[in-house]
């Protein structure tokens, strides 16, 4: 017998919305071939941000790196420009779009309230030791004493044996 699934366009959303200067810019997602070329051109990008790298993006020459930001954005990249948003929040938001749709909403959202900085993604090696380290001794303190196992309780005896005490 096979197993059936809800119909997929009723479980995804297939779209990335974008909050820019006031206006909400809708991305949709990219079709296959446009995804699957994204995909190539930036799994190696992706793993050094999610590393806490930032973006050599003189990999791609002026044509490359624009090709990808329309490729991620869309339609929605001739907005931003006729809208006359800054180079920056153009970059962002192609890059924002990227991690989507190489990485999910998670990688996405986090990358946008990073403000595309990569140090805000992945904290220094003091601060997780100190999270670590607090969230170690906060568990340790929390934990209750195990019981005694040995059999006695610390009460005194009272001279009579178990058997004496049931009869």
């Amino acid at each position: 017998m096979a197993i059936k699934f809800d119909a997929l366009d009723e479980l995804l959303d297939d779209a990335l919305e974008l909050p820019i200067n006031g206006t909400t810019y809708r991305i949709p997602s990219p079709s296959a071939e446009d995804g699957l070329k994204v995909q190539r051109i930036t799994t190696l990008a992706a793993r050094l941000m999610a590393g806490g790298e930032a973006i050599d993006t003189t990999l791609l020459d002026d044509d490359q790196e624009r090709d990808l930001l329309q490729l991620c954005l869309g339609q929605v990249f001739d907005e931003l420009r006729a809208d006359g948003v800054s180079w920056s929040q153009l970059r962002h938001a192609g890059l924002t779009a990227m991690f989507w749709i190489v990485s999910g909403v998670g990688t996405a959202e986090q990358y946008w309230k990073a403000a595309g900085d990569p140090s805000q993604l992945a904290p220094n090696r003091a601060e997780r030791r100190a999270k670590a380290k607090k969230n170690g001794s906060a568990a340790a303190s929390a934990t209750k004493r195990r019981g005694s196992t040995s059999g006695t309780s610390g009460r005194k005896a009272t001279g009579k044996s178990r058997k004496a005490a049931t009869t």
